[in-house]
């Protein structure tokens, strides 16, 4: 256990923030499998803008689901 107390700090908000980051992906995975495409491009910039997603990473994520489905539906 840390000694200094901005480790400490520090130690309580990464673990707070490992745990949202945690449901906002496991949220956006669900979604991917079962979703309408607007919600789930809504909560993947919504991700980006709170740091859970890099934004080139969301983008690959959007793109990535738009060739999956495009292929099912035709």
């Amino acid at each position: 256990m840390a000694n200094i107390k901005s480790s400490i700090k520090r130690i309580r908000i990464s673990e707070r923030n490992r745990l949202r980051n945690q449901s906002i992906k496991s949220r956006i995975k669900s979604l991917i499998k079962n979703g309408d495409k607007d919600e789930i491009c809504s909560h993947i910039d919504k991700a980006v803008s709170k740091g859970v997603f890099h934004p080139n990473k969301a983008a690959r994520m959007k793109s990535k689901y738009d060739r999956s489905h495009s292929r099912t539906t035709q």
